[in-house]
């Protein structure tokens, strides 16, 4: 048992280094494997990460924000789910908060997020 245990630690782990190091305030770009009867795509989402949940774990979700046509929409993605196919950092944001849920509430420049500088 602990075998088995041991085995899906060790892919989650692989998994999660897979991907780039990322927080909340940075944009990325998710591309999700979308299933429409038996064909298969990819889908690009790309917004603000407003949260990180179980960070290290293997319950592990991220929450991304984006805002199109002036309608908010989030999704939550797990870490571990094999419909990820790929995230890419496109800019590191400066924030001071691990939870950015105040963003919902703002909208246009007020809604913006500085960039980290290098």
């Amino acid at each position: 048992m602990s075998q088995l245990l041991d085995l899906i630690n060790q892919e989650a782990k692989e998994r999660r280094a897979s991907f780039p190091d990322f927080a909340a305030g940075d944009t990325i770009n998710v591309h999700v494997k979308i299933r429409e009867g038996n064909k298969e795509r990819i889908q690009q989402f790309q917004g603000v990460v407003i949260q990180r949940r179980n960070a290290g774990h293997n319950g592990e979700t991220f929450t991304v924000r984006k805002v199109s046509n002036q309608i908010g929409t989030e999704r939550i993605f797990p870490i571990i789910s094999p419909n990820l196919d790929k995230i890419e950092l496109v800019r590191r944001g400066k924030v001071r908060r691990a939870r950015l849920f105040y963003l919902r509430g703002l909208s246009g420049k007020a809604a913006r997020i500085k960039e980290k500088r290098a």
